[in-house]
């Protein structure tokens, strides 16, 4: 791909997922956080957890944050959850939400995959985590960058 995870998405492509987070995030107490790399180096899964706690993710009242990242170049995902969520998804959850992403990623639609990936996500907080009327946003909805 040769470019900058900064300069992955356009302009307009990065407020569509913002606004699928927003979106997801209505109606839940659940938080979601994007966040976008060039690379990769060594297991994506190690990668993503050591970057949910470095975003603040584990921060969350009721530990039911999730990260969905991406490295760009070295065409690596991954989606984690906190242990809030984690104790009351079904097993196979992460593993089904992934599916759907790269079917859209194989495609090359990096944008949708990764809205239909935040909406799943947002509708099993919902039903786990249904929105108070005292819950704030307590992570930013933007988009975060890596190198």
């Amino acid at each position: 791909m040769g470019t900058t995870a900064r300069k992955f998405f356009t302009k307009r492509e990065k407020e569509d997922i913002q606004k699928a987070i927003l979106n997801a995030e209505m109606d839940t107490s659940g938080e979601i956080r994007v966040h976008v790399e060039s690379q990769c180096h060594g297991d994506v899964l190690d990668r993503a957890a050591y970057l949910f706690k470095k975003i603040g993710m584990h921060k969350t009242e009721l530990r039911n944050g999730v990260l969905v990242y991406l490295a760009v170049e070295s065409r690596k995902f991954a989606i984690i959850g906190d242990k809030g969520i984690n104790a009351e998804v079904p097993e196979d959850f992460w593993d089904n939400i992934k599916i759907k992403m790269t079917e859209h990623f194989a495609k090359g639609d990096f944008v949708e995959g990764l809205t239909e990936g935040i909406t799943m996500t947002g509708k099993q907080l919902k039903k786990h985590f249904p929105r108070n009327l005292n819950d704030i946003n307590e992570l930013p909805d933007e988009i975060s960058f890596g190198k």
